[in-house]
């Protein structure tokens, strides 16, 4: 396993839709080890390739609570086949957007189908956290950010913190 480096914002690479994975190999099962590793270390709650500059549709999430035995889950092209019409508003966050959150809504139970690590196709019921931590990586592996969600003063401002940060740090190197 290796940790990896997480892109933040405004990296392009946020941006990009992830292609599909071909097919569960030793690499796959690689990147997902190295994946999670990087998770745990940021710490997280969930990853997805493009984070780490991967763009492959593959996300590692771990809801465990501080205490619990770690509880790793592997998606590997994993889609939304079902959301439900009621809604939850929950704070997020992002790795890649560092200490910033925000609520954001979405809806409160989901059903997801995604291959494991095993390279069997899996179909679970979501809801709560589990479904809130599904949406958030799913959409980052389509280029979508929970930013997005946001109200477009609220997105820009953050956009500018980040952009900022960048041309300080180009101009420090």
């Amino acid at each position: 396993m290796a940790k990896r480096e997480i892109l933040v914002l405004p990296d392009a690479r946020l941006r990009t839709v992830a292609d599909p994975i071909e097919k569960v190999d030793e690499a796959i099962r690689q990147l997902a080890a190295d994946m999670l590793e990087t998770m745990y270390d940021a710490p997280g709650i969930g990853l997805a390739a493009p984070q780490i500059g991967e763009l492959r549709r593959i996300v590692v999430m771990d809801l465990a609570k501080e205490g619990e035995p770690k509880a790793p889950v592997v998606m590997i092209n994993p889609e939304i086949l079902r959301y439900s019409d009621e809604t939850v508003t929950t704070e997020e966050g992002c790795l890649s957007i560092p200490e910033i959150y925000y609520d954001v809504e979405r809806p409160a139970e989901i059903t997801v189908r995604y291959t494991d690590l095993d390279g069997k196709l899996v179909e679970t019921d979501a809801k709560d956290r589990f479904a809130i931590c599904i949406q958030h990586e799913l959409d980052q592996l389509d280029g979508v950010l929970y930013i997005d969600y946001l109200s477009r003063l609220k997105r820009d401002r953050v956009l500018k913190k980040f952009q900022k940060a960048e041309r300080l740090s180009k101009k420090a190197s």
